[in-house]
């Protein structure tokens, strides 16, 4: 027999079994539409959270007071007050990597603008905050130099704080709000940013000179983390080196001593968070790929069961002419139609579901020509697999045994 004899036979005998051969084909197409959407979900995350973190600045550097693991006991870094303002002098006078820095202090407490409030953080930066976390004030402006000098009691406000503060449309600019007993000006309002991947608001914070929060608010002479940019992203390494000298050599550190401050940056948080992606991406896709094997037992079972009704045809095919390989082929082209098709169908259902996802959910998503690739193969490669062993079943078939068999 030839191919496409082959193929026409294999065609004519799923089309007399049109149901049977869709339910075979289920497991395959739930299969695939599994992995094509979990790997859709794993790899929107992972780009949803390299755009957020992009978006801050891959060359970002951070450096937190107190040390990860210090006397063989792990602390708190809000407990600790090893990093002093005359740090943040050092680093902006000796570190030649550093593009931009500011120092960072919180405090937490109560918005008030005449009968609303609202429970948020004034965070105490500097006038670089804004280049280092790529943000833009959209109304207004951003304080100056001299008001981070003389403590001025000013303040930025993300828009979720104008919402709750100004329900009603006011326009904040020039108003004085209180956070708890402490009047401040607002002379700006933060570009929007929305929600990141961690579900955090990025716009609730409030803006406010470190020096007003570190004697008016905290009433403390430490700071609570130093953030920086390095001049260039290549650079970033070299850049924390040269820090980590500065206040090692700043703070009168022994060579032996342990450094009483602890250095990220961005490209760490961006290395981790991806793994983690990656590992919980491969999970999902693994428990998906289940639902592709029993499939695929599934067409094992059906051509066995095709095999068995249909001994007298191999019979009669072998009786005038048909090889044991014809007979094989025919069977396995019929295998591979099932895991094809059930594939392509697959690939459909995970794109749409795909789709659904992203729209009502509304998570990232983002499908990939390789997970596509992927899945199509496998189903090829189960369709020989699983249906090699019926068809060399069927060809091993004695033809007038075959024949005779009721």
């Amino acid at each position: 027999m030839i191919a496409a004899n082959l193929l026409k036979v294999a065609l004519k005998a799923m089309n007399n079994n049109k149901m049977r051969c869709f339910l075979t084909m289920l497991g395959v197409i739930i299969g695939v539409g599994a992995v094509i959407a979990m790997l859709a979900i794993g790899q929107g995350s992972k780009n949803s959270i390299k755009a957020q973190i992009s978006e801050m600045g891959s060359n970002m550097i951070m450096i937190f007071p107190g040390s990860e693991n210090r006397g063989g006991v792990r602390q708190s870094a809000s407990d600790m007050q090893t990093l002093k303002p005359a740090d943040y002098e050092a680093l902006s006078r000796e570190a030649q990597g550093i593009l931009y820095m500011t120092p960072t202090v919180n405090g937490s407490g109560q918005w008030i603008y005449g009968n609303n409030n609202y429970p948020s953080q004034a965070q105490g930066v500097n006038t670089q905050y804004l280049d280092i976390r790529q943000r833009t004030v959209s109304e207004g402006e951003m304080f100056t130099e001299e008001d981070v000098r003389n403590a001025a009691k000013v303040c930025v406000l993300g828009k979720t704080l104008v919402e709750n503060l100004f329900p009603d449309g006011t326009d904040p600019i020039g108003k004085v709000v209180r956070f708890g007993k402490i009047p401040m000006t607002v002379i700006g309002v933060l570009d929007e940013k929305g929600y990141n991947t961690m579900g955090q608001d990025q716009d609730d914070l409030a803006l406010v000179p470190y020096t007003t929060v570190m004697k008016r608010v905290l009433a403390s002479d430490y700071l609570q983390g130093i953030q920086a940019s390095a001049v260039d992203e290549n650079r970033t390494q070299e850049t924390i080196s040269e820090i980590t000298d500065i206040l090692r050599d700043q703070h009168r550190l022994r060579e032996d001593q342990d450094s009483d401050f602890t250095i990220r940056s961005m490209q760490e948080l961006a290395e981790m968070i991806s793994s983690t992606s990656s590992m919980m991406t491969v999970l999902l896709a693994a428990v998906a790929g289940i639902s592709l094997l029993v499939g695929g037992i599934g067409i094992m079972n059906i051509m066995i069961v095709s095999v068995t009704e249909r001994t007298r045809e191999i019979g009669l095919r072998m009786s005038i002419g048909a090889t044991g390989r014809d007979i094989m082929m025919q069977f396995l082209i019929e295998a591979v139609i099932l895991s094809v098709t059930g594939g392509i169908l697959g690939i459909l259902i995970g794109a749409l579901a795909t789709w659904m996802i992203s729209i009502f959910a509304n998570w990232p998503v983002a499908i990939s020509t390789t997970s596509v690739v992927l899945s199509f193969a496998v189903c090829t490669i189960i369709g020989i697999v699983f249906g090699f062993y019926p068809a060399a079943k069927a060809s091993r078939l004695d033809p007038i045994e075959a024949i005779r068999y009721e």
